[in-house]
């Protein structure tokens, strides 16, 4: 069973920063897309990040110029650094992944159980 495990979320003070991770875990041929996905209290979850297998990385206006995501293949993670944050960067953060579980299945979406990062003004 695939799962994704978020880590290093908190509380900081705006102007701070945080490293999110995130790990898969399981049995599975490849992934594909990963990326990190936010919800704030009464608001639709957005994305803020994505980068393919390949590196090619995707970033929500907001965040643009200070979050850089990254990955380590090798160790199936996917990391999201954030700089200079913001209270309106407080949210639940969401792992998301397109993992193919063997070689010639489509594409199955998995998600993580999300971290909070709380951001004081």
């Amino acid at each position: 069973q695939v799962q994704l495990v978020e880590s290093g979320g908190g509380l900081v003070q705006a102007g701070g920063s945080l490293r999110l991770s995130c790990v898969a875990s399981g049995r599975f041929f490849s992934i594909n897309t990963m990326g990190w996905y936010r919800q704030a209290p009464g608001k639709q979850r957005e994305l803020v990040a994505a980068i393919t297998s390949g590196g090619i990385t995707n970033y929500a206006d907001s965040v643009e110029g200070r979050s850089t995501i990254f990955r380590d293949n090798a160790k199936n993670t996917v990391y999201l650094q954030m700089n200079s944050l913001k209270p309106e960067d407080t949210a639940v953060y969401y792992c998301n992944a397109d993992i193919r579980i063997h070689r010639f299945s489509g594409l199955n979406d998995y998600w993580g159980q999300g971290t909070q990062v709380t951001v004081s003004s």
